[in-house]
């Protein structure tokens, strides 16, 4: 019977499928960075206040990137390419999610229907984001190699999506309930299927790594045909409501560094 614990512990122990997930992680966690570096220096003066907290999500996200190559340095092994179909962040954009990259290069300022964009697209994404990591806390927040890493990312997504959540009801009650309603649910259709494409490429690649047999990569991608049709019809409800989070001003702090991993 597949597990994820049991996937996971094919890819964490195998060096080549190792190298292979932390490099796209880093990636995706660097270029995250960037863009809120981009978003924060670009915030319009009437929502100059959040510039501090999109720059400390910024931080955090080159942070994690930094955590997931020092991962791969503890283990003597070199960052690969990310195949271009694995490319999360890449693929959102291509689908209209977000903000374009070609925006954020430019230097005239953001506009509030651009700030209401990012929350939104971060929204669907940091809960994507800490379901991911709340599983594997789960499974291997002990774990000797791996389990300070995921411990401190895990709390770092947390705070994100607690600061999305606490942001965009801001907006709100400025009005700006109908757009950001409109935008959770064009981003959470469209990120449903990226996450899809993206599962599916990420597994074909480990399995001609770790030599699946057929009928297993078969399984697995049943598996993700299924959570794709849960979540179109039922279950992106989550990545659209909004809730205001019990831990309040999550990112109201300096950004917090990483502990040695490696």
């Amino acid at each position: 019977m597949l597990s994820a614990r049991g996937l996971f512990t094919e890819i964490l122990d195998n060096d080549e499928s190792f190298r292979l997930f932390c490099s796209i992680a880093a990636s995706g966690e660097t270029q995250g960075g960037w863009e809120n570096g981009r978003i924060a220096a670009l915030v319009p003066p009437g929502l100059a206040a959040l510039a501090p907290k999109i720059a400390r999500h910024g931080a955090d996200e080159d942070k994690h990137g930094r955590i997931f190559n020092g991962l791969l340095h503890g283990r003597a092994l070199e960052p690969v390419p990310v195949p271009a179909d694995t490319d999360y962040t890449m693929l959102l954009e291509r689908a209209g999610i977000g903000l374009a990259h070609s925006r954020l290069r430019a230097e005239q300022p953001l506009s509030e229907h651009d700030i209401v964009t990012y929350l939104s697209h971060s929204r669907v994404t940091e809960q994507r984001a800490s379901e991911q990591m709340a599983m594997l806390l789960r499974l291997f927040g002990d774990h000797p190699e791996i389990g300070r890493a995921i411990r401190q990312i895990a709390r770092d997504e947390d705070n994100h999506l607690a600061y999305c959540h606490e942001e965009l009801l801001m907006l709100v009650r400025a009005g700006h309930g109908q757009l950001i309603r409109r935008t959770l649910d064009e981003c959470a259709r469209a990120e449903i299927r990226v996450y899809r494409e993206v599962s599916l490429a990420v597994m074909a690649h480990m399995g001609r790594l770790l030599r699946w047999p057929a009928p297993k990569s078969a399984a697995l991608r049943a598996g993700i045909h299924a959570v794709y049709a849960y979540e179109r019809v039922a279950g992106r409800r989550r990545m659209t409501t909004l809730t205001m989070p019990s831990r309040r001003n999550a990112l109201g702090g300096g950004p917090v560094a990483a502990e040695a991993v490696s």
